[in-house]
């Protein structure tokens, strides 16, 4: 059976999931280009700094990117960033039609790249796997259109409704499976986030210790953020002893000693709003953000 546009975007997509938890905070992308119905190059967006996807694609390709068909998961970047535009490879490779699945929301791009390609007198279609491929870059959008982050809710709980037993013991509610899964969603996200209460009864570490590639070359260990109005969490914390940076969200005005001492346990600090010491949790997600 010969493959459809749709089968290329999935391939396209399937590429874009590589990329997650190395691309932030430039979207994780997919491209894949085709001619006479076959693969001559494909690629994924590459940490911030490198080559986007498209490229990736184009130097695989070489000079069989010429009048190939193009499948990317997010519209091609128009303007000059860290990297040149990828419209403008696009052009010169000569490809032929370019099918986009979303549309990038940046108002940067925002249909500006997929214009210059047509007036180029590239053919565009949009569209295939739109849902897909919003999905993937669900934080990149949310951030992009709104400036704060993209948040989800962990938590392991029993079937009546309990995350601990009377005395607090909670090992273990979830599975191995589950924990596993936990450790990916920290390799896709920027930060970790837990309250005050969570380290000084769990004294967890909040680091990936079972996804490649986190405190290795490509990226660090996301950002550790403890919402601590009070500033009680103890230093001998294991959040300290981490690779990476953690981040303390006290209610200001925090005590100058233990302002100090957080810092002297290699932590950033942010005093922010709060009422009775419970911060205000907008302010920080825009501090996040």
């Amino acid at each position: 059976m010969l493959a459809r546009p749709k089968d290329f975007m999935e391939c396209a997509l399937s590429l874009a999931g590589l990329a997650l938890g190395y691309t932030s905070p430039n979207p994780a992308v997919g491209a894949v280009l085709v001619r006479d119905g076959l693969v001559v190059g494909f690629g994924h967006t590459q940490p911030p700094g490198s080559v986007h996807a498209e490229i990736m694609a184009l130097r695989q390709a070489g000079s069989r990117a010429k009048g190939s068909t193009m499948y990317v998961t997010l519209e091609p970047c128009c303007h000059h960033g860290r990297t040149p535009p990828c419209t403008q490879a696009i052009i010169d490779a000569g490809i032929a039609e370019v099918h986009v699945a979303l549309i990038d929301p940046n108002p940067l791009v925002s249909g500006k790249g997929l214009k210059i390609l047509e007036e180029a007198g590239i053919k565009t279609f949009v569209g295939h796997c739109e849902e897909e491929a919003r999905e993937i870059n669900e934080g990149y959008i949310k951030y992009i259109t709104t400036g704060m982050p993209f948040v989800i809710a962990k938590f392991a709980m029993s079937l009546d409704g309990k995350i601990a037993t009377q005395n607090g013991d909670s090992k273990w509610i979830s599975g191995e499976e589950s924990r596993q899964f936990v450790h990916y969603l920290r390799h896709i996200f920027d930060a970790i986030m837990v309250g005050a209460n969570t380290v000084v009864a769990d004294d967890p570490q909040l680091s990936v210790r079972s996804c490649s590639g986190k405190g290795g070359k490509t990226k660090l260990q996301p950002l550790r953020v403890i919402v601590d109005g009070r500033g009680r969490i103890p230093l001998s914390a294991r959040v300290f002893e981490e690779p990476g940076k953690t981040l303390v969200a006290v209610a200001k005005p925090l005590n100058v000693k233990k302002a100090e001492d957080f810092k002297k346990a290699g932590a950033d600090i942010v005093e922010l709003p709060s009422k009775k010491h419970v911060i205000d949790m907008e302010e920080l997600l825009k501090v996040l953000g």
